[in-house]
């Protein structure tokens, strides 16, 4: 992997896939943990980076453990999470990006404890309220500080079902400050037919017009992927890849110009795909014009940027500036905001890329 960190497509650009607690500083982490008082495996930015961050392809399980490092420190803490949430929007605009959707899960955040007992008697230090309270706060700081626009996906999470109703509801009462959707992320094996609280509060969100992306087809076979879109009705859909491998389903998914949040640097440190670039999924995808998008998923524990995953793309892939422009708009096109301020980003898009709307894509 070329780890360089030339730009090599310096206009605006639009990200659709962040986790926030993937997201976030190192020298942040070891401050908190000094002011709370709390224990590290390390305590110089050198040192703790060599934990988290994972250097060669792995397993989604082996990524998943590196949050063990330093999620302690963070989880129930107030100054952290609102801290976390303003550095993050800081982060972005530092890398060109207009519009940002980051995801997180309220109850992992709040520290919530991962007991099989009823969503609305869960426990955490913070409840998962307090925490969206928080992240919305750090987030609007941070987009008058820095001039972008940030919106926020709520996660479920597939190994508790017991939380998602929360979830959906969470996502409908801070509809209008800033939370555009719901989204599920976890195990793959996980079947959300079985697990029903997931069916239920994704059938809620259609119901209540919140809108919907699914982790599938990351690592899972092209059957999560399936579920994802006629069971829990997603408009989008995380990672993807394996989709490939059924090429009705790709071919129907095409038709409905399904969204793709394609992520090609985690894809190769998780082992969800070949860790060979030239044979990534995504090329497929750029061939076949379809819609997606290039996003960073966890930048802390891939120790990367949105710029290494364009280089990536641009070295590896066969991208050129114009393919960048047409994901970017597809990007904006399938973003959860309304539609009046859908229409305003395409406009900043269109207007940066130097490109005449009523021609252009």
């Amino acid at each position: 992997m070329n780890s360089s960190q030339q730009v090599v497509f310096d206009k605006p650009k639009v990200e659709l896939h962040v986790h926030l607690d993937g997201a976030i500083r190192v020298q942040t982490i070891l401050e908190i943990a000094e002011r709370r008082g709390m224990s590290l495996r390390a305590d110089t930015v050198e040192e703790m980076t060599k934990f988290i961050i994972v250097e060669t392809p792995g397993t989604l399980t082996s990524f998943l453990g590196k949050f063990e490092e330093y999620m302690h420190v963070i989880a129930g803490d107030r100054e952290a999470i609102k801290r976390i949430a303003y550095e993050f929007v800081e982060d972005k605009a530092k890398e060109g990006v207009i519009y940002v959707e980051v995801r997180y899960s309220p109850h992992l955040l709040a520290n919530t404890q991962v007991d099989p007992i009823p969503w609305d008697q869960t426990e955490g230090d913070l409840s998962p309220d307090e925490v969206v309270h928080l992240v919305n706060e750090g987030l609007s700081e941070g987009q008058r500080a820095f001039n972008i626009n940030v919106r926020s996906i709520l996660c479920c999470m597939r190994h508790m079902p017991n939380w998602s109703m929360d979830v959906v509801e969470l996502c409908k009462k801070y509809r209008h400050e800033g939370v555009v959707a719901i989204d599920l992320a976890g195990d793959e094996s996980l079947n959300c037919e079985t697990n029903s609280g997931h069916k239920y509060a994704y059938e809620e969100a259609v119901r209540s017009g919140v809108h919907r992306t699914v982790h599938a087809g990351e690592v899972g076979p092209p059957s999560v992927v399936k579920e994802a879109v006629e069971v829990l009705k997603a408009e989008r859909v995380g990672h993807g890849y394996r989709t490939l491998e059924d090429q009705a389903l790709y071919r129907k998914l095409l038709d409905q110009d399904m969204h793709f949040e394609v992520c090609p640097i985690s894809s190769k440190l998780t082992g969800a795909c070949n860790p060979d670039f030239t044979k990534h999924p995504v090329i497929t995808f750029r061939k076949d014009k379809a819609n997606y998008s290039l996003n960073t998923d966890d930048p802390l524990i891939f120790n990367s940027t949105l710029h290494l995953d364009y280089n990536t793309a641009h070295e590896y892939m066969g991208f050129t500036e114009e393919e960048f422009k047409r994901l970017n708009i597809c990007s904006a096109k399938s973003c959860f905001l309304p539609e009046d301020e859908k229409d305003e980003l395409l406009h900043k898009l269109y207007e940066a890329y130097g490109m005449i709307r009523s021609t252009a894509f």
